[in-house]
């Protein structure tokens, strides 16, 4: 072990002990019944993870909506992270990512009136406010909201990275884990995320075995799927380039402000144009000189065209920035994502969500 791992090690592993008993006592005391669930009248679904950051809750929580639209008047509920509102906001047509947090309003740009969506920390406050509002949904989706207890779920799904699973983590502050891994055992599904194009019998094996979930729960496998490029500012672009269209003499600035963004940049890097990644933390806010050195470096960049790429959740803070040049507006696009279910689990996934809804929560 290097010595700055093992003085690391050293100073956080009790720290996350100590972290892990607040946990510990905080779901004993909901399993005696000290802390209250409540029901509700309506199923609800918790879209979450057991580590923090990067396992695709928003990608997948669009997953859920688009397998149920058709099916249910659906309300999706977020904390809306780093928004600057407090308590319980109705999405509308004139909210900023500001007023309900970008991943929120990524979602309602998406899907708009055909669902309701509000942000709200308190869950259970944010679900009463939302049927009251609009007492004909009939599906409640809670986006991040693993830990969020207090509400008793129908169906809770948890998510995993293919290539950070939370069976080889530790809890925070040690490692990133929000909860010990015995957590998994409340889960109805776990999607392990952010697959390989192809996994292989050895991988699926190995995640089953560490997994060791019950015989009640669903294992499920997903991957990313990149669509084309986007207009970020539609009324400003000339034409939309395809990625495979570029040459090696070409140049892609990739913008990222996202928790993991090496897939976006290893998709990007399958192309022939050189990627040049500038990193911002993930639900970044642009500031003016985050603005101004994008440009700056920018125009530091050789090619013989020039192209910025950023993901679908920064295109939501860009798009809205104040201080994003006119000049640059033409030659800046998003990559679209969507979730695919690998083979194994695309035909079963939406058939065991729905019939886990009609038959209530297997696990208590």
């Amino acid at each position: 072990m290097a010595p700055n791992k093992f003085i690391s090690t050293v100073v956080l592993l009790p720290l996350s002990k100590l972290y892990g008993a607040g946990v510990y006592l905080r779901n004993l005391m909901f399993r005696w019944g000290v802390l209250r669930q409540r029901e509700f009248d309506v199923p609800v679904i918790v879209v979450g993870n057991i580590a923090v950051g990067g396992t695709g809750k928003t990608p997948h929580t669009e997953f859920v909506i688009d397998a149920l639209r058709y099916r249910y008047r659906i309300g999706v509920i977020s904390r809306g992270y780093k928004r600057k509102t407090k308590g319980f906001v109705l999405a509308s047509r004139r909210s900023t990512p500001a007023d309900i947090g970008d991943e929120p309003y990524q979602i309602f740009q998406k899907y708009g009136d055909t669902l309701r969506l509000a942000v709200c920390e308190d869950r259970c406050a944010g679900i009463d406010e939302l049927l009251k509002i609009e007492p004909g949904i009939n599906l409640i989706v809670l986006d991040d909201a693993f830990q969020h207890r207090y509400v008793k779920p129908t169906v809770s799904i948890v998510l995993t990275e293919f290539n950070r699973p939370f069976f080889m983590d530790n809890l925070l502050p040690l490692g990133r884990l929000r909860e010990p891994a015995s957590a998994i055992d409340r889960a109805d599904m776990v999607v392990v995320t952010k697959c390989p194009d192809q996994l292989k019998p050895i991988e699926y094996r190995i995640f089953k075995k560490n997994l060791d979930l019950f015989p009640c729960q669903n294992l499920y496998f997903s991957r990313y799927s990149y669509g084309k490029l986007i207009p970020l500012y539609p009324d400003t672009a000339e034409h939309t380039p395809t990625l495979d269209y570029l040459t090696e003499d070409d140049t892609v600035m990739a913008i990222s402000g996202i928790a993991n963004p090496k897939p976006f940049v290893k998709y990007l890097s399958r192309y022939r144009a050189p990627v040049k990644l500038t990193v911002f933390p993930d639900h970044h806010n642009f500031t003016r000189r985050d603005i101004e050195a994008i440009a700056k470096r920018y125009d530091e960049l050789r090619g013989d065209r020039k192209i910025i790429i950023t993901t679908e959740k920064d295109a939501v803070r860009l798009s809205t920035n104040p201080y994003f040049p006119h000049r640059l507006k033409p030659v800046i696009f998003y990559l679209p994502i969507t979730v695919e279910m690998d083979a194994q689990s695309s035909a079963s996934f939406t058939e065991d969500l729905v019939k886990t809804l009609r038959l209530g929560k297997i696990n208590s």
